[in-house]
C-alpha cells in the first residue's frame, strides 16, 4: 500500500512534447520544495511567475508559473504545488529530479488520487470516476464519469445505506429488551421496509449492464454469405473505406476491425469473411476466423441481400451460433427489397430486430444504430448516462440485493431479529465497500494502480 506521510512528485501531463507541462507535488514539504525550485516564496492560491532554480537546472532557467494550494483546500487535501513549465520532457524530468533531491519521492500510479480519497476529498466511487474520465473516448462516457465524479451515485448509495441502517438500528434496539418483548419496529413492518430498500438497489442494477457496455465498449461482428454487402456496411458504420469492396465473392478473407460508436458507447466493428461451403484453403481459414469472431461478439449483425432470394448459405448464416444479441440486417434497399426475404429472416432469425438498410446510400443506418443500442439497453442517442457503469460496483450491489432478498424471505417466515440482522449487516458491508468506507487494501491496490502516474 502507499506511504502517505512523505512528499510525492510526478509529471501530471501526458508524455511527449507540448506547449505546457505540469509537475505536481503533494505532502508536508511541497511548499518548501516548490519555493526552492522557483527561487521565491509562494502565496496560497496565487499563481507566481518565476524561473527554475535548482541544482540540476543551472543551465535551464525556464520561465514557469507555480501555484501553491494550502491544505486542506487542494485536490489531495495536503499542501499541493503545481509548476507549469514549457512542455519539453527534458525540462519536466529535471524539475522532478531536483524535487527528489530536495526531499520528495516519485509518486506511484494513482497516488495523488489515493491521497484525495484518504483525506476524504472524494470517496472510492468518485476516485474510480477520475480514472474513467481520463480514459473516456466518447461524450457519453465522459458524461457518465462526470456524473459519478459529482457524487450522484455516491449520494444514491448513501441514501440507501441510511434507510437500511435505520432498520438495523431498530432491530438491534429490539434485541436490547428481550425480556420485555418490546419491538422498536413491528415484525410485520420489517419485511416491507427491507423490501423498499431492496427495490431501490434493484433500480440501480437494472441499468448496470448498459452502464458496463457504456464504460467498457462492445464488439459488433458483421457476418453473412459473400456479396451481401458486409464490407460496404462495415465502411458505412465506421465512416471510412477500411475494408475492400468488390463484386468478387470471397474478397474479405481475414477479420478487419475499426472503431465506431453506438448510443454513446465505444464499439469495435468487425468485418468478416463470407460464410459459405466452397472456397480455397485461404478462404476456409477466413471462415474459421469468422466463426471465432462471432463467438466473441456482444452483438452480431447477420447481413442478407434483400434484392435477391435467400440461398442455402443464407440459411446457414441464421443457424450459426452467436454470443450475445443478433440483429438481422437486410441490405441493398436501394436495389429494392423482396418482401419474402424480410418475412423469412424475421421468422427464422430469432433476433433482436430486423432492419432494412442500404450501405450504399446510408438509408436505415441510423435506425440500425438505434436497434443495436436497444438490444443492449443503451439509449438510442447519447442520452443520460447509466448511473452504475463499473463491474465492481455492480457486483457489490448484487451482493446487497441478494442479502436483502434473504432478509425479506426470513422476515416472511417470522425469523427473529438475530437472523434478520445477519443478512442486513452483510448488505451494509457490501454497500460500504462500494464507496470505500469499508474496503480491503488489496481492492484499493487494484483500483489505484490502474491510474496514470501524476493523477
Amino acid at each position: 500500500m502507499f506511504q502517505t506521510g512523505d512528499t510525492i512528485v510526478a509529471v501530471a501531463t501526458p508524455p511527449g512534447r507540448g506547449s505546457i507541462g505540469v509537475v505536481r507535488l503533494s505532502g508536508p514539504a511541497a511548499r518548501a520544495i516548490g519555493e526552492a525550485l522557483v527561487g521565491q516564496p509562494l502565496a496560497a492560491r496565487y499563481a507566481t511567475f518565476g524561473r527554475l532554480d535548482g541544482e540540476l537546472l543551472e543551465a535551464v532557467h525556464d520561465h514557469v508559473i507555480a501555484t501553491w494550494f494550502a491544505a486542506p483546500h487542494s485536490y489531495t487535501g495536503e499542501d499541493v504545488v503545481e509548476i507549469s513549465t514549457h512542455g519539453n520532457p527534458l525540462i519536466l524530468d529535471l524539475v522532478v529530479a531536483d524535487a527528489i533531491r530536495g526531499g520528495a519521492r516519485h509518486a506511484m500510479p494513482g497516488e495523488f488520487t489515493f491521497r484525495a480519497y484518504l483525506h476524504g476529498k472524494i470517496d472510492l466511487v468518485q476516485a474510480e470516476a477520475v480514472a474513467d474520465l481520463v480514459e473516456a473516448m466518447t461524450p457519453a462516457q465522459a458524461r457518465a464519469a462526470c456524473d459519478q465524479l459529482d457524487g450522484t451515485l455516491s449520494d444514491a448509495i448513501r441514501e440507501i445505506e441510511a434507510s437500511l441502517f435505520s432498520v438495523v438500528a431498530k432491530l438491534e434496539a429490539s434485541l436490547d429488551f428481550p425480556d420485555e418483548g418490546f419491538h422498536f419496529i413491528e415484525p410485520d413492518a420489517v419485511g416491507q421496509a427491507v423490501g423498499e430498500v431492496a427495490g431501490r438497489v434493484e433500480g440501480l442494477l437494472t441499468r448496470a449492464e448498459a452502464g458496463r457496455v457504456l464504460r467498457e465498449g462492445l464488439r459488433v461482428v458483421i457476418t453473412g454469405r459473400p456479396n451481401v454487402g458486409k464490407s460496404s456496411l462495415f465502411n458505412a458504420l465506421v465512416g471510412t473505406d477500411r475494408a475492400i469492396v468488390t463484386a468478387v465473392p470471397g474478397t474479405t478473407r481475414d477479420v478487419v476491425s475499426a472503431p465506431f460508436s453506438v448510443g454513446g458507447a465505444p464499439c469495435e466493428a468487425v468485418d468478416t469473411a463470407g460464410l459459405r461451403d466452397e472456397g480455397d484453403e485461404v478462404e476456409r481459414e477466413g471462415i474459421a476466423r469468422t466463426r471465432r469472431a462471432r463467438a466473441s461478439a456482444d452483438v452480431t449483425l447477420a447481413v442478407f441481400d434483400g434484392s435477391v432470394a435467400l440461398t442455402g448459405d443464407d440459411l446457414r448464416v441464421l443457424a450459426e451460433p452467436a454470443r450475445g444479441a443478433t440483429v438481422v440486417v437486410v441490405n441493398k434497399a436501394d436495389l429494392g427489397v423482396r418482401d419474402d426475404v424480410v418475412r423469412c429472416v424475421a421468422t427464422l432469425g430469432g433476433a433482436a430486430g430486423v432492419v432494412v438498410v442500404s450501405a450504399a446510400t446510408g438509408e436505415g443506418l441510423e435506425r440500425l444504430r438505434e436497434v443495436v443500442a436497444g438490444s443492449l439497453g443503451l439509449p438510442g442517442g447519447d442520452g443520460e448516462s447509466p448511473r452504475v457503469t463499473n463491474r465492481r460496483h455492480a457486483a457489490m450491489l448484487g451482493e446487497v440485493a441478494a442479502s436483502l432478498r434473504a432478509a425479506c424471505e426470513a422476515a416472511t417466515r417470522g425469523a427473529t431479529e438475530e437472523f434478520l440482522l445477519s443478512d442486513l449487516h452483510r448488505a451494509l458491508e457490501a454497500l460500504q465497500s462500494v464507496t470505500g468506507r469499508r474496503v480491503a487494501d488489496a481492492v484499493l491496490d487494484e483500483i489505484f494502480t490502474r491510474f496514470c502516474v501524476g493523477k
